[in-house]
This record gives C-alpha cells, sequence and structure tokens, in this order.
C-alpha cells in the first residue's frame, strides 16, 4: 500500500512539474522572449525539468511545516514549482 501511494505521488509531482513548467515558458513571457529561449536552447525541456525540481522541493516544504491533508501538499508543489521557475527566470 504505501508503496503504491509512494508511487502515485512521485509521477503526480512529476507531472505538476512539468505542466507548471509549460504553462510558465508558454504563456509567462512575450513572443520575443519565447524566440530568444528556443534560439539559447532553454525551452519546454528546460523549463519542464526546473517545474519538476520545484514541485519536489515544494511538496518536501509542505511536509516540514506539516501540510497533512494531501490536497494542500499538492498546493504546496505547484506554488514550490510556480516560485522556484520565477527565480530561475531572474526576477
Amino acid at each position: 500500500m504505501i508503496v503504491t501511494t509512494a508511487i502515485g505521488t512521485f509521477i503526480i509531482l512529476i507531472v505538476i512539474g512539468i505542466v507548471v513548467g509549460l504553462v510558465f515558458n508558454r504563456y509567462g513571457r512575450s513572443w520575443l522572449g519565447r524566440q530568444v529561449a528556443g534560439a539559447t536552447g532553454a525551452g519546454d525541456i528546460t523549463y519542464a525539468l526546473v517545474g519538476i525540481a520545484g514541485s519536489f522541493m515544494g511538496f518536501h516544504i509542505g511536509v516540514i511545516l506539516g501540510l497533512l491533508p494531501s490536497i494542500l501538499l499538492y498546493v504546496a508543489a505547484i506554488l514550490g514549482a510556480a516560485v522556484t521557475l520565477w527565480l530561475w527566470r531572474g526576477r
């Protein structure tokens, strides 16, 4: 039971990171910014990987803070991915 829950959480965190990363890449910049990022290689895959890292950090910070209902942990994962991507972009 614990193994299937852990695998499910792992997959959900990866999906959250990918979705938040793609949203930041597609809708978080202007057309010109997307063109420059495509030329430099900071495209969808890079944003997805940074989003995944942020979702894991947000999830585990939520665990440290004691957010026990699992939905709050996933909200923390979304916020962690968004904050990580926002900081990674240099703001």
